[in-house]
C-alpha cells in the first residue's frame, strides 16, 4: 500500500509559472489594495471592480502553463498517494496531473451566489453585474476572501493528520489558518519544506530544508523521498 503524502502550496510554486502572489512589498497586487479586491468590505464597496478583477485574473490563469514543480508533484503519485492541499486559486495542479488537489482559499474558475458558500458553479464566461444565482444574490468568484471564514481548513487538518509525509512547497506560512497545518503534524513523521527562502519554523524532529525554488526544489525532494516508496 502507498504511503501518504499531504502537500501544502502557496503562491510560490504558481509564480513560476508567471502567476503574480497575493502579496508584493507594496501592500498591492498587480496594483489593486487587497483590501478593495479580496474582502468582503471591497465587494460591498464596488462589486463591478471586484468583478473585473477576476475575470482579467482569470485570463491569466488560463494563459499560465504548469511548471516543473506542479508536474514534478504530480509525478510522485507513481509512488505515494498524493493530496495536494493548495492556498492557490487557480487549476495548475489539476493541470499537471494531480488528482487530489483541496483549494483551500477557492478556485478562480468556479462561482456562487454572495448569499452562500454552496452550491459553486463552473465559470464559462466573464461574470458580470447582475448574473444571478438560482436563489437570486450577485454569483461571485469562490474565493476565499481576507475575512472569511475557510470552509476546507477542517477536511484538509484531518489530510495532514492522516498523512505518513508532511510536505511544504512555496509558501512563506504567514496565512493563517493554513499555516498552523504544519502544527497538526505527527511529531515522528518525515516533514519536508521547499521555498527558495525557508520560512521561520520552530524547531521540530525529522524536518528536511530544501531551500530551492519550487522547480528544483520538487526535484530534490523526489530524490529524498526515494527511500520512503
Amino acid at each position: 500500500m502507498k504511503k501518504k503524502l499531504a502537500v501544502l502550496t502557496g503562491a510560490g510554486i504558481s509564480a513560476e509559472s508567471g502567476i503574480k502572489t497575493f502579496r508584493d512589498g507594496d501592500g498591492l497586487w498587480e496594483g489593486y489594495d487587497v483590501t478593495e479586491v479580496a474582502s468582503p468590505e471591497g465587494w460591498k464597496r464596488n462589486p463591478a471592480l471586484v468583478l473585473d478583477f477576476y475575470n482579467m485574473r482569470r485570463k491569466q490563469a488560463l494563459d499560465a502553463a504548469p511548471n516543473a514543480g506542479h508536474i514534478g508533484l504530480a509525478a510522485l503519485e507513481q509512488f505515494f498517494d498524493v493530496t495536494i492541499i493548495t492556498q492557490n486559486i487557480d487549476n495548475l495542479h489539476e493541470r499537471a496531473g494531480s488528482s487530489k488537489v483541496l483549494h483551500l482559499h477557492g478556485e478562480i474558475f468556479k462561482m456562487r451566489s454572495e448569499k452562500s458558500y454552496a452550491p459553486c458553479y463552473d465559470i464559462q464566461t466573464d461574470i458580470k453585474l447582475g448574473d444571478k444565482a438560482p436563489d437570486g444574490g450577485q454569483l461571485r468568484p469562490a474565493i476565499v476572501w481576507f475575512g472569511e471564514a475557510v470552509p476546507m481548513i477542517e477536511p484538509a487538518a484531518q489530510l495532514v493528520m492522516e498523512a505518513d509525509i508532511f510536505v511544504v512547497v512555496g509558501t512563506s506560512l504567514v496565512v493563517y489558518p493554513a499555516a498552523g497545518l504544519v502544527d497538526l503534524v505527527p511529531p515522528h513523521h518525515p516533514k519536508f519544506v521547499v521555498d527558495k527562502k525557508i520560512p521561520y519554523l520552530r524547531s521540530m524532529p525529522h524536518l528536511t530544508l530544501i531551500e530551492k525554488p519550487a522547480g528544483e526544489g520538487v526535484q530534490i525532494l523526489a530524490e529524498q523521498l526515494k527511500p520512503y516508496h
